[in-house]
């Protein structure tokens, strides 16, 4: 890719890729564009702008973008309303974020005449999957740069090396080994590698970012309410706020609470166990809150085949399949399922934990007659039920009589 004029790098103005920014002109000779995507990691960005006008990029050529709003209500949401859990446990933080990035810097591409793309995902992770196959569905032509697959920094010295030789910057603390990687958008806070490598080893408590131990959380329980209107939420405590603005409330709730740690040995797409640190505390309160609306709205069979299709539809997200035809029909799918998901739910977090105390909903299909131990206003006959036993045994006991048979 020789020929490569000018590329749009996802840059986020820290060392590595500052060092790729600096690589890519000197390597390919190109004119570099650089997009910023504040997605609510909690840093500032003018930092970034400043630094890539010191590397030489024109202030056109510099983009950032405040993109939260369109972050949660675009691809937080509609995954949320699948309950998206990724081997049981994931709720995606990282994997959800990559599409939006890669979307924008396609539509940037378009925009300044870029005949290219580049990300600083490493060979060894997912990320390069997911920024690389978000790309190509969206610009089948675009040539991709992925220079950690192709130069030859291959470790922290050379990094720093290459850095000091370019006059590039470089952060204090950025000059030993790091003790461990971060990662962190509105949704979540991911921490890997060196003291996290050992699987068997419990995480030391400075690695956590977003929330308090859950030790360390108020004695008394927090209660709240959540209202959802078709499967999203639209406000907490009665007070209707901005899909953004509320994650960020759940956030500082979730945080004094000690909520949404997890420890997670996972499979990444690419054939290996990692161990990964991750924070969901807003999400994690979500969750449980928009399980608990579904529970009263949704019908046994929409919510069993919900609960079916959803590991496919978090492997997809894991894997980079955002803009697959396969997501977008199971997507179709899932809001359909949402469309009398709507009502409150009252929440209660202590210590960690959150826990559905009360729900309410004007589509409920809670009948209080139909399950009451008391006389209830609708018939029920309860005789009914042998019949319907019978007919479900039928198979069973042929079965059992054959089995007597060759028994």
């Amino acid at each position: 890719m020789a020929d490569v004029k000018r590329v749009v790098l996802a840059y986020s103005g820290g060392l590595d890729t500052s060092v790729i920014l600096k690589w890519l002109q000197t390597t390919y000779g190109c004119e570099v564009v650089t997009f910023t995507a504040d997605l609510g990691q909690g840093e500032e960005l003018e930092p970034a702008r400043k630094k890539a006008e010191l590397l030489g990029i024109k202030p056109e050529h510099i983009f950032i973008e405040d993109v939260r709003e369109e972050f949660v209500s675009e691809y937080v949401f509609p995954m949320f309303r699948a309950n998206a859990l990724y081997e049981g446990l994931y709720l995606l933080g990282t994997s959800i974020a990559r599409p939006l990035i890669a979307k924008k810097q396609i539509e940037i591409a378009r925009k300044v005449g870029a005949d290219a793309v580049a990300h600083g995902a490493t060979g060894k992770g997912n990320d390069q999957v997911r920024f690389e196959l978000s790309y190509y569905a969206l610009e089948p032509e675009i040539k991709v740069i992925a220079p950690w697959r192709e130069w030859d920094l291959t470790s922290r010295t050379r990094l720093l090396e290459f850095a000091e030789n370019h006059q590039i910057p470089i952060a204090k603390d950025k000059r030993g080994e790091a003790p461990f990687s971060v990662d962190a958008n509105l949704l979540h806070s991911s921490s890997e590698g060196k003291v996290l490598e050992d699987p068997a080893e419990e995480a030391p408590e400075y690695v956590y970012q977003r929330t308090i131990s859950p030790e360390a959380a108020p004695d008394k329980a927090t209660y709240i309410t959540v209202d959802f209107e078709k499967g999203d939420a639209v406000a907490i405590d009665g007070v209707k706020l901005s899909p953004a603005s509320l994650l960020t409330k759940l956030n500082e709730l979730g945080k004094a609470n000690g909520i949404g740690r997890l420890d997670l040995v996972e499979n990444r797409f690419v054939g290996m166990k990692s161990r990964g640190v991750y924070e969901t505390p807003g999400g994690t309160i979500l969750l449980q809150a928009h399980r608990g609306i579904e529970s009263i709205t949704l019908d046994r069979g929409a919510a069993h085949l919900k609960d079916d299709i959803m590991p496919r539809y978090a492997e997809l997200i894991y894997y980079g399949f955002w803009f697959s035809p396969e997501r977008e029909m199971l997507q179709a799918l899932i809001d359909k399922s949402q469309e009398f998901v709507t009502g409150q739910v009252r929440l209660k977090l202590y210590k960690g934990n959150v826990e559905v105390v009360g729900r309410s909903s004007p589509y409920s299909l809670y009948n209080q007659d139909l399950v009451t131990f008391e006389e209830g206003a609708v018939a029920y006959d309860h005789r009914d039920a042998a019949g319907f036993i019978k007919l479900n045994a039928l198979r069973l006991r042929t079965l059992a009589s054959r089995d007597r048979k060759i028994g």
